[in-house]
């Protein structure tokens, strides 16, 4: 890529990002200034590219904010997601690493993919110790060998850790400060991971609690999407304001975040393009709330 589109393409990821991931400006700031630090070729060479830990209470856009810079600066298919929810007893390691010599295991096998890419290591703090044995290997020297003997170097890679730990504390803190909130959240990471683990990460950002308002946003753009993926289908809808706070209606948690607002917002609308097309054969009109308040029609032009 050409210096100046290179540039061009860091001076807009920190607002592609602010687009994409609500509710969370001081995180992506951080993120942003560390990402264009890396792609600066600024960070030290016998390190992987960038490491992040991200924690905070559930579906505030931690996984999002992996997804959403991975697919702006390396392009699609280059994310590969571990839950370490099913890496939690010692053969974990063979697993990720491979049983034998004919085996690269999962991490191996993601590895050889592509030059570079992200690693993004769901629920860090459910992984069994010797794999977390292994984040230590790959975050000091960058490199990792697997059960073929062949060794990956990880300077050209980005590694993300989520962790749903201090998300408690976060909740309870919902009217102290961000820099309060944080605090206290890295605390209780420091507590409860190996320390020479988390001093090994290079950013850790704490995610903040979904308000009403940002949640209102986010149904907003998750519509937006919707409606944009169902058009390409060859259903247009045109959402009513009524549609809208229903939709917000129904999607709102204060404890699960975004999550409940996507399922509340995919649903909704599909079952309206159901009902419509085995009524009238096409899904063209404006989405309205149906009689009885329950549920969303479409009236077609």
């Amino acid at each position: 890529m050409a210096d100046a589109e290179r540039l061009a393409l860091l001076r807009g990821l920190e607002p592609h990002l602010r687009l994409q991931i609500l509710g969370q400006e001081r995180v992506v700031a951080r993120a942003a200034s560390a990402l264009v630090r890396a792609e600066m070729d600024l960070t030290p060479p016998n390190r992987p590219r960038g490491s992040f830990l991200l924690v905070g209470p559930t579906g505030t856009g931690k996984t999002e904010l992996t997804l959403s810079f991975t697919r702006y600066l390396l392009g699609p298919d280059r994310l590969h997601r571990f839950d370490l929810s099913e890496y939690q007893n010692q053969s974990s390691v063979e697993k990720l690493l491979g049983a034998d010599r004919s085996d690269p295991g999962l991490l191996g096998r993601a590895l050889a993919a592509s030059p570079r890419g992200t690693l993004l290591f769901d629920e860090m703090e459910k992984a069994h110790p010797l794999v977390l044995d292994l984040f230590l290997q790959m975050l000091d020297a960058a490199r990792i060998t697997v059960a073929t003997g062949e060794t990956h170097n990880l300077a050209e890679w980005y590694v993300v850790f989520t962790s749903n730990i201090g998300s408690a504390e976060a909740m309870r803190m919902e009217r102290s400060g961000p820099a309060s909130i944080e605090a206290a959240v890295l605390r209780r990471v420091t507590q409860t991971l190996r320390p020479e683990l988390v001093g090994r990460i290079e950013e850790k950002l704490v995610f903040s609690r979904l308000s009403p308002e940002v949640q209102r946003e986010i149904c907003v753009l998750l519509v937006t999407r919707e409606t944009a993926r169902l058009r390409g289908l060859g259903h247009d809808l045109e959402i009513s304001r009524e549609a809208l706070e229903f939709l917000v209606r129904e999607g709102y948690d204060p404890y699960l975040g975004a999550r409940p607002m996507r399922r509340a917002v995919e649903r909704h609308l599909q079952e309206a393009v159901v009902r419509c097309l085995l009524a009238a054969g096409c899904a063209r009109g404006q989405v309205m709330v149906g009689a009885g308040g329950a549920s969303l029609l479409v009236a077609p032009r």
